[in-house]
């Protein structure tokens, strides 16, 4: 059966043995699965002449983007399955900056589109810790967030078009550069989120934004969350034109600090805000707007602490700080990792029902909370003692993970905000999506993939 993807794809297209050894697990080392061979198809021509063969076959496949995934959704699960990596198909098509689009295809990663854009004179506004090796299709699987969300959205927010694979090898082109398209049902947010179980994305289209050249970044001590969410509305209400607006506790802070990275601020208080503010007007007074609000906030006790980084290596490093927080809490034991959302205003409330209810049943676990403040997207860990097995702590502590998620849930907020569901959350899609939701996305999932080839136990959960 392998002889037939080789002559299809070639040499260059078809790995398989010690070649395919690194699209066998994710970046978290959780979950792993030896697929059959990996398909690298160097053109949309190709990648629907390999679904053709796929379905002919009835071989299962297992979309895959830069595998900086972190709830197994782009490894082989129980199914035998092929890989389908679009790394080689890495292109910018186009790109307007007068009308602010740019096209790419899916194995494109996330810094090269900001990078094209920069060069451009504009803005790709998606922005998160993997952009480096992320990609556009594995963006748009997952509906990735990031840390400007607040002011830009999600990757969905964001794109216009989409090209994509369906699973009986029809090539989709829904590759519109515009904002009004109002012709029926938007396949292209059918796409995006489903985590490749409806098609292969080949390429998309998305908006730029304009430049922000004006930027003004501030690390600001706050002792609890109520405070910090004081000075998001004072921030927010001023105007202040937040780009990004990161919660971060002592713990996680330490960690990354760990790390090697110096302290911008004496240590000591409980709570961090990493606020960043940006506009494409170069004259407008950002650091003074800023300047005022933090002093109000001192002043009115929501801020013990607070410094502007006064350069742009400074900036980095605030920034360095908060993308070193996975690796620095996973160095110091066992992490049970976990991503939902609730309404900005429930933030508060979520991290002190969460934080009791861990103390109350797994007081071995320390409580780690960082994320975005600004989007309600807050990641709860749950860090075991150093030296216990991480794939046992997870088991042990699979109700900690239910109880964080119904607590999220019932203050009107979502299990999973940023990272999918994958194979990690499929427990949680059968306990707490509604059965209505479900049943739609099975009606869906059968009308478009009735032999279900797309990625196999992911994202659905079984009937």
């Amino acid at each position: 059966m392998t002889d037939a993807f080789a002559a299809l794809l070639g040499p260059l297209g078809w790995l398989t043995g010690a070649d395919a050894a690194a699209y066998a697990r994710d970046w978290t080392g959780d979950w792993q699965g030896e697929p059959i061979g990996v398909a690298r198809p160097r053109d949309r021509a190709e990648a629907a002449a390999l679904v053709r063969l796929c379905a002919a076959r009835e071989v299962a496949l297992v979309p895959a983007g830069g595998r900086t995934g972190l709830t197994g959704g782009a490894v082989v699960g129980e199914r035998p399955a092929i890989v389908v990596s679009l790394e080689r198909m890495a292109a910018i098509r186009a790109l307007d900056a007068v009308e602010g689009t740019i096209v790419a295809e899916a194995g494109c990663a996330i810094a090269a589109l900001q990078r094209a854009a920069a060069e451009a004179g504009r803005l790709f506004p998606l922005s998160f810790g993997a952009e480096g090796s992320a990609t556009v299709g594995g963006a748009l699987s997952t509906n990735a967030g990031g840390i400007r969300a607040l002011r830009y959205g999600s990757a969905r927010d964001l794109c216009l078009g989409i090209e994509a694979v369906l699973p009986d090898g029809s090539l989709l082109d829904e590759l519109r550069r515009v904002r009004k398209n109002n012709t029926g049902y938007d396949l292209r947010h059918l796409l995006i989120g489903a985590e490749g179980t409806l098609g292969l994305i080949t390429a998309a289209a998305f908006r730029l934004a304009p430049p922000l050249r004006v930027l003004e970044t501030a690390l600001v001590a706050v002792p609890s969350p109520a405070a910090a969410l004081a000075l998001f509305a004072r921030l927010d209400e001023g105007g202040a034109d937040l780009v990004a607006f990161e919660l971060i506790g002592a713990l996680p802070w330490g960690a990354a600090l760990a790390r090697g990275l110096r302290a911008p601020l004496p240590e000591g208080p409980p709570w961090w805000c990493l606020v960043e503010a940006g506009s494409p007007d170069a004259s407008r007074p950002l650091r003074p707007m800023l300047e005022a609000r933090i002093a109000a906030a001192l002043e009115a006790g929501e801020a013990t602490d607070a410094t502007f980084a006064d350069s742009e290596a400074a900036r980095a490093h605030l920034w360095k700080i908060r993308e070193t927080i996975p690796e620095g809490t996973r160095a110091l034991g066992p992490a049970l990792p976990t991503d939902v959302a609730v309404p900005v205003s429930a933030v508060p409330e979520f991290l002190a029902r969460a934080e009791a209810a861990l103390a109350r049943g797994w007081p071995e676990a320390r409580f780690v909370a960082f994320g975005h403040l600004g989007d309600g997207n807050i990641h709860i860990v749950a860090l075991g003692p150093a030296g216990e097995e991480q794939k046992a702590w997870k088991r042990r502590l699979a109700a900690a993970e239910e109880a964080i998620n119904d607590i999220a849930v019932s203050l009107g907020g979502s299990f999973s905000a940023e990272h999918g569901i994958g194979r990690s959350k499929l427990a949680a899609m059968r306990r707490l999506k509604p059965p209505p939701a479900l049943a739609a996305m099975r009606a869906i999932k059968a009308a478009l993939d009735p032999r279900v080839l797309f990625n196999p136990g992911t994202l659905i959960p079984d009937g």
